[in-house]
């Protein structure tokens, strides 16, 4: 089972991801923000200025392909259910993981975590983002993609307790699997 995780930063994926961790037996966390962090180091700078103009990892030609194919080796290795935290706004990339993911296990799942501006930016703030760096920088557009795309199953974390998402998020698993 593939279970991702999305959402804009400071929404809770972690937070939530850490807690499913616990609850969906042999499982373990897969953050493809490692295989971006993994290409920015290796990619040189004048190929990641053309493929990424806008900074962003996803918009490297093998983030996409590379987040799929670990992916499949974690769970052929390990024998594993992945949980998947990601901010991932553009719906193209997003239809190009999940079929990838289907096509591992076809129990994949996609949650969708949200909050308000307000909230959000309060979050980021407790985890100690300053105001203004990149976290902060892609709330509106994530907000407005996640409003405007369809980001399958919807889960509001707004004054709701961790506990209750969780619930929330196995007893889909559990009705559709």
């Amino acid at each position: 089972m593939i279970i991702m995780i999305n959402g804009a930063f400071g929404v809770g994926k972690t937070t939530i991801s850490n807690e499913l961790l616990n609850e969906v037996e042999g499982s373990m966390i897969f953050d493809p923000e490692e295989v971006g962090s993994m290409l920015r180091n290796v990619i040189p700078e004048e190929v990641k200025q053309l493929e990424a103009v806008t900074g962003d990892f996803q918009d490297l030609h093998l983030w996409k392909e590379l987040t799929v194919n670990v992916a499949e080796l974690l769970i052929s290795t390990y024998k594993v259910n992945l949980i998947v935290p990601m901010t991932i706004q553009k719906p193209e990339y997003l239809n190009y993981i999940i079929n990838g993911f289907k096509g591992i296990d076809r129990q994949t799942y996609h949650f969708c975590l949200t909050a308000s501006k307000d909230t959000i930016s309060k979050r980021l703030r407790e985890r100690g983002e300053e105001d203004g760096n990149w976290c902060f920088q892609q709330t509106d557009q994530c907000l407005k993609s996640f409003k405007e795309n369809n980001f399958e199953e919807y889960i509001d974390t707004e004054n709701i307790k961790v506990s209750d998402i969780i619930e929330n998020i196995k007893d889909k698993l559990i009705m559709e699997s």
